[in-house]
């Protein structure tokens, strides 16, 4: 029998990480749709509408009723806007790990959304879910998303080499494919041990999470 995530909402001081809906689509593509999204994932470009839906009513149902993963939408507490996306794949209910990745709106980087929604997703699946390594893929050119990586404690593993298609612009305002390293992170229950502290000094992240 397949192990399925459940469907949750999770709560942090300023975020709520809840199931995609159809009302986040507008959002959803034009997240997408950005120069910084476009070159460190492998989403079509460009992103319609359509692909926004079909994401949210069938891919990531499909992904989450087949045990494969997770999709979270990130919200503003006090605003309800969508801020980012949390996602989870690769699962492997026997090792219990799986992969985290994250995308933030443009609007919304530098404000510690992605470090924090992580952070709680992580907390979540240690404690709720009884997980035992969370891995994280970042693009060797990738800064960002390094950052973030370190402030929830990951530990580097090393470099899968030559494994990761990144995008970048062209004269004519195309895209080109530019191969390049993935960095591997791991987090282990015992990595976490602090890193609310951290992000809360930091103001990232204050409270911990709580979950229906």
């Amino acid at each position: 029998m397949t192990s399925t995530f459940p469907t949750i909402s999770i709560s942090t001081e300023r975020l709520v990480l809840r199931p995609l809906d159809e009302d986040d689509v507008p959002a959803l593509a034009e997240m997408m749709n950005d120069e910084q999204t476009a070159a460190w994932t492998s989403v079509p470009q460009p992103f319609t509408e359509d692909a926004a839906r079909h994401w949210i009513t069938e891919y990531a149902p499909a992904e989450r009723t087949a045990g494969r993963g997770l999709d979270l939408a990130v919200t503003e507490f006090l605003t309800q806007r969508l801020v980012g996306v949390i996602q989870l794949g690769r699962t492997d209910w026997h090792v219990r790990s799986t992969e985290l990745s994250y995308i933030v709106a443009p609007w919304a980087r530098g404000e510690g959304y992605a470090s924090e929604a992580a952070l709680a997703t992580a907390q979540w699946l240690f404690t709720d879910q009884k997980f035992e390594r969370i891995e994280l893929r970042t693009a060797a050119d990738n800064t960002a998303s390094q950052q973030v990586a370190q402030k929830l404690g990951c530990i580097s593993e090393g470099v899968l080499r030559g494994a990761c298609i990144a995008r970048a612009r062209t004269e004519d305002g195309g895209w080109s494919e530019v191969r390049t390293d993935f960095i591997v992170w791991s987090l282990l229950p015992e990595d976490l041990e602090g890193a609310g502290e951290q992000l809360a000094e930091s103001g990232g992240f204050t409270s911990y999470t709580d979950w229906n």
